[in-house]
């Protein structure tokens, strides 16, 4: 989309409902956002068809590409009802460079999908304000994007909210499972909520329409403010680990599914991770939802992340050392269990 014309313009489309001069409105809010994000590698700029990026391979002998994609679901409806757009940007870079860096990538760069009933140019530099700010959080660049005008398919406030981000890493320092091991100890990293998984739910039982904007004196803020609270980005903590060569074992990063689902997915045949939720700091907003639906405990652990937004396998004798550096890079971390002779994948003590 090129920001500098003003000569395209179309009266049968914009009776249609699609209106592209808005389109070229929003391209040039968003250009110093996206200026902001840029980061050794980039090539070129907002405005081609292609985003471009040269990878920074020196010293690596075998650079191996890790790609993820994702959306933000249904906590958009929060968006909507708050009136409040750029925190899901943060959400939908977080549920993508998560994924990414669990294998011991870093993100290089990432790229949106805005899909809306109607283009507001306004709305659309405070999405993208979200996705630049996740971007400089992950230390990755923003180098492209989408926005669809579609009348009819959305209606004309809402919108839809997707990307991916590609990482990379040498293929001799890739996070893996080879080498995990009984007596592993396994690290919780503190979550900022319900993240961006399991609002469904969260609509359901807590009747958002009706009790956003109530305030609640454990949550120090709105039940709106608190569910709408953006993911948390834990690539640069992770990074900090691998630059101390501490050994890591195994990550998974927590979402739908909760522990149950996500765990078994960084453990290897013969080994269980065994987590004592009684270790886990408790968070206010999961027990207003699971007294609010009357949500059986096992229910609220294979949904939400009940607090740990990822978990890190790591040799006991690392362990001390891996806490502390994580808590100088601003994580929560808790010892929540280890890692067990076991066919189960997880065993979750309730």
């Amino acid at each position: 989309m090129n920001p500098n014309s003003n000569s395209s313009q179309s009266a049968s489309y914009a009776a249609a409902g699609v209106d592209v001069t808005a389109g070229y409105e929003a391209v040039s809010r968003i250009k110093p956002l996206v200026a902001s994000t840029v980061v050794p590698g980039v090539l070129g700029g907002i405005g081609d068809f292609g985003g471009m990026f040269e990878p920074q391979i020196k010293g690596m002998s075998r650079p191996v590409l890790v790609s993820g994609t994702d959306g933000v679901g249904t906590k958009l409806k929060l968006a909507f009802l708050l009136d409040k757009h750029d925190t899901v940007g943060i959400d939908c870079v977080a549920m993508c460079v998560n994924d990414i860096v669990c294998s011991g990538a870093m993100p290089m760069f990432f790229l949106d999908y805005i899909a809306c009933g109607k283009n507001d140019p306004k709305k659309i530099e405070q999405i993208v304000s979200g996705i630049a700010d996740g971007c400089r959080q992950a230390g990755c660049a923003l180098i492209g994007g989408e926005t669809a005008e579609m009348p009819g398919f959305y209606p004309v406030d809402e919108y839809d909210l997707a990307g991916f981000s590609v990482g990379l890493v040498d293929y001799d320092k890739k996070i893996t499972n080879e080498n995990m091991e009984e007596g592993d100890i396994l690290l919780g990293l503190g979550s900022t909520g319900v993240h961006s998984n399991g609002y469904s739910l969260v609509r359901k039982v807590l009747d958002i329409n009706k009790n956003f904007d109530q305030y609640n004196a454990d949550l120090g803020c709105t039940l709106g403010e608190e569910l709408l609270k953006p993911t948390r980005i834990y690539v640069r903590s992770i990074r900090c680990l691998m630059d101390f060569n501490i050994p890591i074992h195994g990550i998974s990063h927590i979402t739908g599914g909760g522990l149950f689902e996500n765990v078994p997915r960084m453990m290897p045949e013969g080994l269980t991770a065994r987590i004592n939720t009684a270790s886990i700091p408790q968070m206010p907003i999961f027990s207003i939802i699971q007294q609010a639906g009357n949500i059986p405990v096992r229910d609220m652990y294979n949904t939400f992340n009940m607090g740990v937004g990822m978990v890190l396998a790591v040799p006991r004798d690392t362990a001390g050392e891996a806490m502390n550096l994580l808590v100088q890079n601003g994580e929560r971390v808790s010892v929540i269990g280890q890692v067990a002779k076991g066919d189960e994948g997880v065993e979750v003590i309730l």
